[in-house]
This record gives structure tokens, sequence and C-alpha cells, in this order.
């Protein structure tokens, strides 16, 4: 895959450079210090994925994924939680937290490998108790609702993330909804449902589930702290 790094930070952009050397099968195919030269690169130039900085001068990393319409797949990297509400809204891949460690960075980058690569490969076949079965390369595969931590919209697919894995399953999230077990999955946000059995924390907005944040919109909070029996 080919990355993209856009950083106003040198040292930052340093570090991100060293810490995909880690891993194989990425290409560093430009570094931007702006995401004003990034717009500007990725007119002429096509790049698989791209860790953008959010908080830079000019134009921030939120205002160029808005701008972007052919664009590649965004794993947003900052210091600042107070952006994950709005990142979450334009449907990115995932949000870092700077400093990240080079495992969290690598569960990114296979998040993007998965959204890139296999996103038409696989659709909801049918549901049974506890369990939900997806078909993915010809096989039928099970998932258990307790390995489930979250799913996430995406246009007319939805992103399960599970305690292996993500999943890219077609199918829009208001006929995955009604295909889940309302004890125990709730929506959070209109691009986001959780399992109320992998909450780690609930604070200024965000649900933390494995070290990731997911928004909490005011309108489903009160549904979800009924159902947590809190407030």
């Amino acid at each position: 895959m080919t990355c993209l790094i856009v950083d106003d930070n040198a040292l930052a952009r340093i570090t991100l450079r060293q810490l995909i050397a880690n891993i194989d099968n990425v290409e560093i195919i430009e570094e931007c210090d702006s995401a004003t030269s990034a717009y500007n690169f990725l007119k002429n130039n096509k790049a698989d994925f791209i860790l953008l900085d959010v908080e830079m001068p000019e134009m921030t990393g939120i205002e160029l994924t808005k701008t972007l319409t052919d664009r590649p797949i965004i794993i947003f990297t900052t210091s600042q939680k107070k952006y994950a509400v709005e990142a979450f809204e334009l449907n990115v891949a995932d949000y870092l937290i700077k400093p990240f460690t080079l495992p969290r960075l690598i569960q990114a980058v296979e998040k993007a490998a998965l959204i890139l690569n296999n996103k038409n490969t696989e659709v909801v076949d049918t549901v049974s108790a506890e369990i939900l079965f997806i078909k993915e390369n010809k096989a039928i595969k099970k998932i258990k609702w307790d390995d489930i931590y979250y799913i996430e919209a995406m246009g007319d697919y939805v992103k399960i993330k599970t305690t292996s894995r993500f999943h890219i399953v077609h199918t829009t999230m208001k006929q995955f909804e009604e295909k889940l077990d309302a004890s125990i999955f709730v929506r959070v946000h209109r691009s986001y449902i959780i399992s109320i059995r992998k909450i780690e924390s609930i604070q200024e907005g965000n649900i933390t589930i494995n070290e990731t944040p997911i928004p909490l919109a005011d309108t489903y909070k009160s549904i979800l702290l009924k159902k947590l029996k809190v407030g």
C-alpha cells in the first residue's frame, strides 16, 4: 500500500517514517508539511491512505478531508481527543492519539488495508441467537455477538470491529441494526453502534472501546445511560 504523510511538525514526520519502516508492504510515496501541499500533491498523484495530522495552519486535516472528492483512506494523527467526533463524522479509518505505539499504528494500517482490499467481498448472510454469519471469499464465517466491539457506517457498507479484526459487510446501517440484539447493542451516533459489554469509559462526548474513541451524540446519550442504568 502507498502512504502519504501529512504533518507540519518535522519531528512528527520523522517519527511516522520510522514507525512505517517497520510495517511490510507499505511504501511512503510523499511527505507534506501542510494540508495545502498535500492537496496539490493529490491532484496529480494517488495514495492508498494518508497519515494526516489534524491541527495545521492555513488548512486543517479535517478541512483537507472535506475538500477531497476522490479521497484516499484517512487515518488521523493528533495529540487532541476533542476532534474525534468531527473526524468520525467523515468516516475516517482510524483516529490515533499522539504519542501512539507501533502496535497501535499497525492496527490502523491493517484496518486501512482491509477496507482497501476487501470491502466488496462480504455480505451478511444470516443471523441466529448470539451469532452473526457473514459470507467472506465464498466461505460462510461465524462472528459471536461477544466478539463484536462496535459497528461503523460507511455508505452502503458497515465496518464490524471484532476482537480479532475488522470485517467490511455490504449492507446499510439500518438493515444491520435490525439484525442485532437490542439488549447488547445500542446506537450512540448516526454512524456507530456499540456493544455495551465492551465499554471501557464514557467521557467528554466520547466512549472508549478497545482504546478507540467512539463519538457519543447527545441525541443518543440518554438511551445509552438508561440501558446502562446510570443517571
